[in-house]
């Protein structure tokens, strides 16, 4: 089954380039790839580099950065395929923002 592991994280404490964190991240990814359960991932731009898109009565409106406001922000994602939940959340322990952020797991939908 596919996962989605959506990666938040308070922007205080997001690592900086060349960090130790990073390079664990590097190392998760590269582990997770040889695995074989790693299918997707990326790190995503910051909130402000956003635009949000809606459809009303057949017009598009955007609207530039952020919709929310919180304090954690989606930084990046990864996609595992794993044979269940239990498998799914281990791997999702080992990504490195579990230590600054939250990662939170979810079922992909596959349409056939």
């Amino acid at each position: 089954m596919k996962y989605i592991a959506l990666i938040y994280y308070d922007p205080a404490a997001a690592p900086q380039s060349g960090s130790k964190m990073n390079e664990e991240y590097f190392a998760f990814t590269r582990r997770a790839m040889e695995a074989g359960v790693m299918k997707g991932g990326d790190a995503l731009h910051p909130p402000a580099t956003a635009t949000v898109v809606r459809t009303r009565h057949g017009k598009v409106e955007t609207m530039d950065g952020p919709f929310a406001e919180t304090k954690e922000q989606l930084g990046g994602y990864y996609v595992f395929d794993c044979a269940d939940l239990d498998e799914a959340i281990r791997w999702v322990a080992d990504i490195p923002g579990a230590k600054i952020g939250a990662i939170e797991v979810r079922p992909l939908v596959v349409f056939e």
